[in-house]
């Protein structure tokens, strides 16, 4: 019978669960969290529960430890074993089960590892997780017999990923999965594809051989862009460590960053939905903001995290939302949930039906100098509390404007900033964008000596 146990602080995130494996999170951690997480599914009047797990070497013992403490809730376990994230959010659609669970370190480097929950097609997140925390401190557990049994969904799932796609023209198209649990499932869409297809990086290795799985850093995309450029492809499409982010390059090597992509799906998404609400994060370009006001939609800033976005769509029945970090949510003709094979899938049919290159979808945009996000290593201990004091700071200033949505963002005559706590690793988050390079100079300046104010060690931003 598992006892009750406290889990370190540091590993119940804002939107999910996450630590160091065999250090602040291991088997019996795990174990525990199935007990607790499988009490709140009962307790809901849940039943059944599908659990998967992404390509890290720990994810195996850790989601066999997940198992068990979900079985002795009494609980109904379908697991679909190594897979990306959201073929496991589609299996709980498919499977008709009451709750998900995600063995998942995502982007985090390769000694990491956590979980990503769903209850009744909710995420579980914020006080669901500190609640998780007690219940597992006090070992207020359910129990029960329940039944544990292997179960795949790949063929439907892939089937669903092409349902409603109108492709448009055979193009050629350079794939890197990263070596992370969405290296199969690539393979088997390429396969149905028109055109061209180079995948890379598609043996699910989770050590990451070939480079960090987080496609919102550059220097992750280098073999990417030489593959485009070796191949001549029309694009690249590069996804993270479980498959639910996207990054994409242009013809040139050029990165389209989250906004971008967001303005690009708005377009289409508006066009079909007029009016409706688009939802992107505080890290967003203003010109996203702005471009989804011009095409006839209502633009909404939020606090970032894949689980706090989610409940957002909910909440003003948006179709279509996105962050920079490359989780993309499509509710239009899908679940609502952040799918990076599907949003690849949805950018070909926009890239396939247009009259010119990838590149040109890109220029299209409104252009504005600005930095990509910005990562700054700091204690978890101390991460929130530079905000506040950064917070501080700022309301003794005038001249400029803050939101606290997510962090800080600051308005001045120059553009804006942002600083905020990263909810998955122990870094603070930065960007800014101004509308010429000296104005973008003194933004960047400004956010170093914020952070120097507080202690931290600034390197040299780009």
């Amino acid at each position: 019978m598992t006892e009750a146990r406290t889990l370190d602080p540091t590993i119940l995130r804002e939107y999910d669960i996450r630590g160091i494996v065999d250090e602040t999170l291991g088997t019996a951690d795990m174990r525990v969290i199935g007990r607790a997480f499988g009490s709140e599914v009962v307790r809901a009047g849940g039943k059944s529960i599908v659990t998967g797990c992404d390509g890290r070497t720990s994810s195996p013992k850790l989601v066999a430890a997940l198992n068990e403490g979900l079985v002795a809730c009494g609980l109904s376990v379908r697991c679909i074993g190594c897979c990306p994230t959201p073929m496991l959010y589609f299996a709980s659609h498919k499977l008709a089960t009451d709750a998900a669970a995600m063995i998942t370190g995502s982007h985090n480097p390769a000694n990491y590892n956590g979980i990503k929950m769903v209850l009744k097609g909710k995420s579980f997140f914020g006080a669901d997780i500190q609640t998780l925390g007690k219940t597992a401190a006090a070992g207020d557990f359910v129990s029960g017999g329940g039944d544990i049994a292997e179960a795949s969904v790949t063929v439907s799932y892939i089937e669903r990923l092409f349902e409603d796609m109108d492709l448009g023209r055979p193009l050629s198209v350079a794939w890197d999965p990263g070596n992370g649990s969405s290296g199969e499932v690539v393979r088997a869409v390429c396969d149905r594809l028109p055109g061209k297809h180079v995948v890379i990086n598609e043996k699910i290795d989770g050590t990451f051989p070939a480079h960090h799985p987080d496609p919102t850093v550059e220097e992750n995309l280098v073999q990417l862009k030489e593959v485009v450029a070796a191949e001549k492809c029309d694009l690249g499409i590069a996804f993270d460590g479980d498959g639910d982010r996207i990054g994409v390059i242009d013809e040139r090597g050029r990165v389209l960053w989250g906004d971008q992509l967001l303005a690009i799906y708005s377009a289409e998404v508006l066009a079909d939905v007029p009016g409706a609400t688009i939802i992107a994060d505080v890290k967003a370009s203003q010109t996203l903001f702005d471009e989804v006001t011009r095409l006839g939609g209502k633009p909404l800033m939020c606090k970032a995290g894949h689980s706090i976005i989610k409940a957002k769509m909910v909440e003003t029945n948006s179709p279509l939302a996105g962050e920079m970090s490359g989780h993309i949510f499509f509710a239009h003709r899908y679940f609502g949930f952040d799918d990076a094979i599907y949003a690849a899938l949805r950018f070909l049919s926009i890239a396939g039906r247009s009259d010119g290159t990838v590149g040109a979808l890109r220029d299209a945009l409104p252009q504005m100098i600005n930095t990509p996000e910005l990562r700054f290593e700091c204690a978890e201990s101390r991460k929130f509390v530079v905000i506040e004091e950064i917070r501080e700071r700022l309301s003794k200033m005038n001249g400029i404007s803050v939101s606290n949505i997510d962090g800080v963002r600051v308005q001045t005559e120059d553009g804006w900033w942002l600083l905020r706590a990263s909810n998955t690793q122990g870094s603070l988050v930065a960007r800014c964008e101004s509308s010429n390079a000296a104005g973008l100079d003194r933004l960047k300046a400004t956010i170093a000596a914020q952070l120097e104010a507080s202690g931290v060690d600034v390197p040299e931003m780009d």
